[in-house]
């Protein structure tokens, strides 16, 4: 009999009922997009953050040990320990190896150069080892193709990268328009502390950073060993991964952590958390937080969530307002039929429970409604703005309907509970 009365009542008045759900429908289609966003957010636009180049460093931990003695610092300028470029594939071994989205390893030496087209030796010239674009063995098997062209991809090359065993270097912006160098000429490098000569490198591209690498000459890290005399050695790491932005928990010292502490720490991608990783894996390394990049993506992160936050939580008050508006004037309407019911025996409770089942269904309906279209909408942003679409989420759909709900009862609160408090007697003699 319940069950009738709902479906009856719910078939009846069908423009205050229609109207009821289209701001249901409007209200959860804007949260249906707002959330899915959000939880598709941060992967995407950690993805993105990439471009802004490597947010860790790794060097010798040797170098990051003071050598002052009167307050001057004697710790040589170029000289310094080094790092075995066979422990680099222990990389895609740590814990977070997924979120290694890269790394290259540089050596960088002062040399001399020699352009083909004047014949003149160029003195104290920055030759910079690198892998461009490497395919590194992994222990578990299979490769992982990696290179500074992953960790710098703002790095603007005019032709391309150099392959590794083409004898090919990309020159610098200002070292190429200083020497007047250009694509498809010919240049030797050396180094006179060890007297070594490379063999005519052909400049495959012209790199522009805006910064000291402008200077300098590119070459593979192989041929920048051969010329250092450190065979399977390099000076610098740079790592790109994928983090979450650090909360207070996050830049807790990890040395002041009790141990389930210091695993919770350990198994969130925080940065820090990653740089602690790398740190126990490879050994005998310093390795630090470019901070500018980090802290700029948690900024942009924790902004772009909050402003969605935000519009979700505005599309719920507009729908509560909504239903709650709509739900006032159903129930003065039917206050003849409410003070009938009462009249034949019906107490507060039940009225109020009959009125709020209907409210409910009406929530669900609305609340699929709104999921279908905030679906095709949240695609929609998707597409527009990272360039990938979110896929459809039973969990989103979950909250939804559950949202959908406690939205409709809220909003309707008030007035159920003055509907439940009528008096039949007043009302039936038409006061």
């Amino acid at each position: 009999m319940f069950l009738r009365l709902v479906a009856d009542s719910f078939t009846r008045r069908p423009r205050r009922k229609l109207l009821t759900a289209a701001a249901l429908s409007l209200g959860m289609a804007v949260v249906t997009a707002a959330f899915s966003v959000s939880l598709d957010v941060g992967d995407r636009l950690a993805n993105e953050f990439r471009s802004l180049g490597a947010n860790l460093v790794v060097t010798p931990e040797a170098d990051s040990l003071p050598l002052e003695i009167g307050g001057v610092d004697y710790r040589p300028v170029n000289a310094g320990a080094y790092l075995p470029e066979a422990d680099l594939p222990k990389l895609k071994t740590i814990f977070w190896h997924n979120n290694i989205m890269g790394f290259a390893p540089l050596l960088e030496l002062q040399g001399e150069a020699l352009p083909f087209s004047t014949r003149i030796w160029v003195d104290k010239v920055s030759l910079i080892g690198t892998w461009a674009d490497h395919a590194v063995a992994l222990p578990e098997g299979g490769t992982f193709q990696t290179g500074i062209a992953k960790t710098n991809p703002w790095w603007r090359v005019e032709g391309r990268w150099f392959s590794e065993d083409a004898g090919e270097c990309v020159l610098g912006a200002r070292f190429a328009e200083q020497q007047h160098l250009k694509i498809g000429d010919l240049v030797s490098v050396a180094t006179g502390a060890v007297t070594r000569i490379l063999a005519p490198l052909k400049v495959v591209g012209i790199l522009a950073t805006g910064d000291s690498e402008d200077d300098g000459i590119l070459v593979p890290l192989a041929e920048a060993q051969l010329l250092a005399d450190k065979p399977g050695q390099y000076r610098k790491l740079y790592v790109s991964a994928l983090t979450k932005p650090e909360d207070d928990f996050g830049r807790r010292d990890p040395a002041t952590m009790n141990k389930e502490d210091l695993e919770r720490w350990i198994c969130t991608p925080y940065i820090s958390a990653i740089a602690y990783s790398i740190k126990e894996t490879l050994p005998g390394t310093d390795v630090r937080v470019i901070r500018r990049v980090a802290d700029g993506e948690g900024v942009i992160l924790k902004r772009v969530q909050a402003l969605l936050w935000l519009v979700t939580l505005a599309a719920l008050l507009a729908a509560a307002l909504a239903v709650g508006a709509s739900s006032a004037a159903s129930v003065i309407e039917r206050r003849s039929e409410i003070a009938l019911m009462k009249a034949l025996g019906a107490g507060s409770g039940t009225v109020g429970f009959l009125l709020a089942a209907e409210q409910l269904l009406l929530a669900f309906v609305g609340g699929g409604v709104g999921y279908s279209v905030g679906t095709i909408l949240a695609r929609a942003v998707g597409q527009k703005v990272f360039g990938v679409m979110p896929g459809a989420s039973l969990l989103v759909l979950a909250v939804i309907l559950g949202l959908a709900a406690a939205v409709t009862l809220l909003g309707s609160a008030i007035p159920l509970r003055r509907a439940a408090q009528y008096e039949p007697a007043p009302i039936l003699r038409g006061e």
